[in-house]
C-alpha cells in the first residue's frame, strides 16, 4: 500500500536500538517513516531495512540541538506532502559521572540533547501539525523518558536535570495542545533496554540482571503504538515501563 500519512522518529541510532524499533513498528502500518539521527550511516541503514520490506522510509541526518538542522528536517517532512500524524523525540544518552567532575560544558551539552532539542523539535512539529489541521486522522507527539525523569541518582546529576526538564515540558505541552486534538505523552523507560548500547557496552551488568532483566525494544515500541492509537476520550499523558523484576 502507498502511505497516506507520515511519522518522524528522532534519535535513531543502531539497528538494535529503540529508535530503529520504533521506525520498524510504525512502518508496518503503511506510514511513511522519516528516520532521523545524527549518524548518516545508521539512519540510512535503518531506512534501507524498512524499504526492503516494501514499506516506505526516508533517512534524515540532523543534530536536534541545532535550529538549522531542525528546520531542514521539518522541511523534508513538510514537502513530502504527507500529513504528519506522529513524532517521537527519542534523542538522548546517559552519562555516569561524579558530580564534582561534571564540567559546565558537559552539563550544558547533556541538557541541549535531552531538553533543548526536545524544545526545538516540539515547536517545529507542533507548528506543522497545526498548519496541516485535521489532514491526519490522529496526531501524537511522544517523548522517551527514563528513570532519571522521576528521580536523580548519585553520579547522574546532568542526566537527571535534562530528563526531568523534558518531562515537565511534556506536561505543559499536553495541557496546551491536548485541547487542540494533539496527543502529547511521555514514556518513562524505568530500566535498561535490550539494545546494542547496553548489551555491548555493559556485558557484565547485563549478565547480572539475569533472564528478562532488560526491557525488550519491540515491547516498548508496541506501547508507543498503543499510546498513539488511544481514543481521545481516554488519553494517557504518562506511562512507565520496566521489567517485572526491576526494583522501583
Amino acid at each position: 500500500m502507498t502511505a497516506t500519512t507520515s511519522a518522524l522518529i528522532m534519535g535513531v541510532g543502531p539497528e538494535q536500538g529503540l529508535g530503529a524499533a520504533l521506525c520498524k513498528r510504525f512502518a508496518r502500518e503503511d506510514i511513511q517513516i522519516f528516520v532521523c539521527g545524527r549518524t548518516t550511516e545508521k539512519v540510512e541503514h535503518v531506512a534501507e531495512l524498512i524499504n526492503a520490506t516494501g514499506a516506505q522510509a526516508q533517512p534524515i541526518t540532523a543534530d536536534v540541538t541545532k535550529e538549522a538542522d531542525i528546520a531542514a528536517m521539518i522541511n523534508l517532512v513538510s514537502v513530502s506532502g504527507l500529513p504528519l500524524e506522529l513524532a517521537i523525540y527519542n534523542a538522548g544518552n546517559n552519562r555516569l559521572e561524579p558530580f564534582l567532575d561534571v564540567t559546565p560544558e558537559i552539563f550544558e551539552s547533556m541538557w541541549r540533547v535531552l531538553c533543548m532539542g526536545g524544545f526545538l523539535a516540539s515547536q517545529a512539529v507542533l507548528r506543522l501539525m497545526l498548519e496541516q489541521g485535521d489532514a491526519a486522522p490522529k496526531r501524537s507527539l511522544l517523548f522517551t523518558g527514563a528513570s532519571g525523569s522521576l528521580r536523580g541518582r548519585a553520579n547522574f546529576a546532568a542526566f537527571a536535570a535534562g530528563k526531568g526538564a523534558l518531562r515537565m515540558m511534556a506536561q505543559s505541552l499536553a495541557r496546551e495542545f491536548g485541547p487542540k486534538e494533539i496527543h502529547i505523552a511521555h514514556v518513562i523507560i524505568d530500566g535498561a533496554i535490550n539494545g546494542d548500547k547496553v548489551v555491548k557496552g555493559y556485558p557484565d551488568y547485563v549478565a547480572g540482571l539475569g533472564k528478562d532483566g532488560l526491557l525488550d525494544i519491540h515491547a516498548i515500541a508496541e506501547t508507543f503504538w498503543t499510546l498513539h492509537n488511544q481514543a481521545r476520550s481516554a488519553w494517557t499523558q504518562e506511562i512507565d515501563l520496566r521489567p517485572f523484576k526491576e526494583n522501583f
